[in-house]
């Protein structure tokens, strides 16, 4: 069985190493926070990946073989919303939604990408969004604390109510705050 050891980063490789892999792995975007796990590669042959410490492949990255080969990683086709605003401030508006909500999510210049969850969904239209249905890969925006023993709680298609101890503000209303306001 072939066993990975390593991580190169795309970022890290220039043109003249890009060599022939002996394999690829489509994963889907939780699939590629790893650590010690077996991976399927297209071609069905198995790969143990056995790394020092956690991290997040990124579609691109590819992960390095005891013998020297690499495995390329891509990014698997998700079901994903794509998410349109009104405008520039707008779309920042909805991104910070997203992410008080703790969801993984694809910033774009003009667009936001996340995993469908129809309770997010009728939130971001009741905020004046324009929510598609896609499937496309899926390249979330790691967060801080991605591959450093972060936490992250992904709704898949269940819905709840968010009552678990965060703030989630849903209105777009004023607060008085003491001496100050915030609009």
């Amino acid at each position: 069985m072939l066993k990975a050891v390593a991580v190169r980063r795309a970022a890290e490789t220039g043109a003249e190493e890009q060599a022939t892999p002996a394999g690829r792995a489509v994963l889907q975007h939780d699939e590629r926070h790893l650590r010690r796990r077996l991976i399927e590669l297209v071609d069905g042959r198995k790969v143990m990946v056995d790394l020092p410490e956690t991290v997040v492949l990124d579609a691109g990255d590819s992960l390095v073989l005891q013998d020297g080969g690499l495995i390329a990683v891509a990014a698997a086709y998700e079901p994903l919303y794509e998410i349109f605003a009104r405008d520039p401030v707008h779309l920042l508006e909805l991104a910070w939604h997203i992410g008080n909500r703790h969801l993984a999510a694809a910033i774009e210049p003009t667009r936001i990408l996340i995993l469908r969850d129809h309770v997010i969904k009728a939130m971001l239209e009741g905020l004046g969004a324009r929510v598609k249905e896609i499937v496309a890969q899926f390249n979330p925006v790691r967060g801080a604390y991605s591959g450093h023993g972060g936490h992250g709680h992904g709704h898949g298609d269940h819905g709840h109510g968010h009552d678990h101890g965060h703030d989630h503000h849903g209105h777009g209303h004023s607060h008085e705050h003491g001496d100050h306001r915030h609009d």
